[in-house]
């Protein structure tokens, strides 16, 4: 469930990008990460670094649109949110605060945060979906670029990137689990 709701405003985005305007779009999906984060204060847990970041990144964009440039393109758009995810990601672990750490430290015993290797594995996850913000990027900027490029090349390696990161969210806790015997729960489970 938890899982549900962190990626919520990203697939809202997704989805109403084919369908309504890149203001509305943008506008809809901060306005579900500040629900996000209304949920986590509400239940008492923390604001969330990747909620809140995501909030100002899609408010961000959509001022632009609104107030200085509405003929950005959906590329331009798209690009420009999986920057901003990209930032928020590599940021986290560059102010030394791996995203997925708020999350597991929410989700595990205190005994479990407190083994050794604990804030590493949350390096390697919050790693896997930094790179995957990256892949995604990298992908509307080769469509911006290279036009004759189908549109669905971009949205295969978006999907890719996102489901892997997704899959290697679940597994590499229990690969550890495993190997050394320390849970390293990221992020809470999807089930």
């Amino acid at each position: 469930m938890a899982i549900f709701l962190i990626l919520a405003p990203y697939g809202a985005f997704a989805f109403l990008m084919l369908v309504t305007s890149a203001v509305l779009s943008v506008f809809a999906a901060s306005a579900i990460c500040l629900a996000t984060v209304a949920i986590d204060v509400a239940r008492g847990r923390s604001v969330k670094i990747l909620a809140a970041g995501s909030a100002i990144v899609f408010a961000a964009i959509g001022l632009y649109l609104a107030l200085i440039d509405p003929a950005l393109g959906t590329l331009g758009v798209k690009l420009s949110v999986d920057v901003g995810i990209f930032v928020i990601s590599l940021g986290s672990m560059l102010l030394r605060r791996p995203f997925t750490l708020q999350y597991a430290l929410e989700a595990v015993p205190a005994e479990t945060a407190a083994m050794p290797g604990f804030l590493r594995a949350n390096y390697i996850i919050t790693g896997a979906w930094t790179a995957a913000a990256l892949l995604m990027a990298a992908a509307n900027l080769v469509l911006l670029y290279v036009p004759g490029l189908p549109l669905w090349s971009s949205l295969a390696v978006a999907f890719a990137a996102r489901n892997s990161a997704i899959y290697f969210t679940k597994w590499y806790p229990e690969y550890r689990q495993i190997k050394y015997g320390t849970p390293a729960r990221a992020l809470p489970d999807a089930r």
